[in-house]
Parts: structure tokens; sequence; C-alpha cells
């Protein structure tokens, strides 16, 4: 079943985004490595940058093609998912990117197709 739309993700980008870059520091990441805060924050900086350059409602200049934007958010998925091991990250730093990496591939996963018909 995929109900995630094109408008929906555009709703979701923005606080994503934020909280990329908000939540590592309430939480303390960073304890097992630095590379732990630093990374999450650079990706909401780079996730709200994609956002804003991305065609979709939302965005405001519309250059990134939607299409691109889910795969680069594929790609940050699998990034994060693996990055605990290749970082060694522990605990709440592991736990972090192991589940935003869950959900962002969650949420690419449960994308629905909007085909144009004519």
């Amino acid at each position: 079943m995929k109900f995630v739309t094109k408008r929906v993700h555009a709703f979701l980008d923005y606080p994503v985004a934020i909280a990329l870059f908000a939540l590592p520091l309430l939480l303390g990441l960073g304890e097992t490595n630095p590379l732990a805060l630093y990374l999450s924050v650079a990706t909401g900086v780079a996730a709200l940058l994609l956002t804003l350059l991305t065609d979709h409602h939302l965005g405001v200049y519309k250059v990134i093609p939607y299409q691109w934007h889910l795969y680069i958010d594929f790609a940050v998925g699998i990034v994060f998912v693996i990055a605990p091991f290749i970082f060694t990250f522990q605990g709440m730093d592991a736990y972090y990117y192991w589940i935003n990496g869950g959900a962002v591939l969650t949420v690419v996963s449960l994308h629905k197709s909007e085909v144009a018909v004519a």
C-alpha cells in the first residue's frame, strides 16, 4: 500500500530538515563520536537546500526534479543505516541514525507514483 504523495512528502521535508539539525543538539549526540552530531546537522542543512530547490509545490526554486529528490532521500536513508557501523556510533548515537534511516527508507518506499493521464 503506497500512500505518501508528492504533496505529503513536500510537507514532511521542512520539519524533517529542521529536526535533523535541532534534535542532535537536544539529544546530546556525539558522545561516542563527534561525527554523530556533525553528520546530522550537515544533512539537515543539505535537506533544507534540497527541499528549497525541489520541483514540488513547496519548493522555492524548483530546479531539482522530484524523482531526483527521492533518489537522494533513498541514499541518505542507506547512509544513515550504515553510518553507525562505519563510524562506530554506539548507544543513542547509533539508535538515532538507525531510526532516522529506517524512517526515510519507509517514506520513500511508501511513495505513491503520480502518473499524469493525458
